[in-house]
């Protein structure tokens, strides 16, 4: 039987990629007034930060695109960004959200419970298992998730 967990990530990214659909190139690169980052910016974040808690943390490789973490860690900007990284575009940024739930659940289903370096986070969290990482990726998901549907209530304005 399937983890509830796996399907509570499938879930959230699937709305994630529900609120994105027709976003054009341009309007996933405009930066609201007041603000740091744009669309594109939350889509990348929410793919490098679940890639590291699914991942990095277990020792295990990650699939990251070259220029993705200069781009879209903890910390990064669009406005900052070195103009000679390339920028993913839409459809590759939703196509690697797409399917990194399913390659989480396939690759990882059976090592929840397996115990990791402890990390804690910017929030103040401390996490010391696989299940506890994807649990607080919810948390993180949807936080960025509804920074995108501000966003899109700003930008239509």
């Amino acid at each position: 039987m399937e983890h509830y967990l796996f399907k509570q990530l499938a879930f959230v990214r699937a709305q994630v990629l529900l609120a994105v659909e027709g976003i054009t190139e341009e309007t996933a690169d405009r930066i609201p007034g007041g603000f740091r980052n744009s669309i594109r910016w939350q889509l990348g974040h929410i793919y490098v930060v679940m890639e590291r808690y699914a991942f990095q943390y277990m020792g295990l490789p990650l699939r990251m695109p070259e220029g993705f973490k200069e781009q879209f860690e903890f910390k990064t900007s669009p406005l900052t960004t070195p103009a000679d990284i390339a920028v993913p575009s839409l459809q590759e940024l939703t196509a690697l959200l797409r399917e990194q739930p399913e390659r989480i659940r396939s690759e990882l289903s059976g090592r929840l419970q397996d115990s990791v370096t402890p990390y804690t986070t910017s929030a103040g969290m401390k996490l010391e298992s696989l299940e506890q990482f994807l649990s607080f990726n919810l948390y993180h998901e949807g936080m960025h998730f509804s920074v995108i549907k501000l966003y899109k209530v700003l930008l239509s304005k």
